[in-house]
């Protein structure tokens, strides 16, 4: 299972914001994979996205100026049957691996669903998310 570059993006929170900033990502030929989005204080807001290149992003939030952040994250694919993401959660739990924030996107090639879980030991999480996906394959 891969790791995925995330960026973190403050925004205002305002009408038409999230619009430049696709926008913008859009026209640097940027596809955004996976979204998530939440409100801060004070007026600001922050958009987190998992996009197909990294450096083309980097490139357009730095010409735009845009007060981000990038962190590793565990891009994970579960088996589409019930209880896969509770098995995958409790072997992160039971390796003492918070999982901190997750949300879903989709693959740009064959439009399959990934996980994106924010958690402080990537490279750990992802050893173990592939032990159980190989475990539950067996199954």
């Amino acid at each position: 299972m891969p790791t995925a570059k995330e960026f973190t993006i403050s925004l205002d929170d305002r009408p038409g914001t999230l619009g430049k900033l696709c926008q913008a990502l859009a026209e640097g030929g940027v596809n955004i994979l996976a979204y998530q989005q939440f409100p801060q204080e004070n007026g600001k807001g922050s958009v987190r996205v998992v996009v197909d290149n990294p450096d083309k992003a980097k490139a357009t939030l730095d010409r735009q100026r845009s007060d981000y952040k990038e962190t590793e994250v565990a891009q994970v694919k579960l088996a589409h049957r019930s209880g896969e993401l509770g098995r995958a959660a409790s072997r992160l739990g039971e390796a003492g691996i918070n999982i901190n924030y997750g949300y879903c996107g989709t693959e740009a090639n064959n439009n399959a669903t990934f996980l994106i879980l924010g958690v402080a030991e990537v490279g750990k999480a992802v050893k173990i998310l592939e032990q159980a996906a190989s475990a539950a394959a067996g199954t």
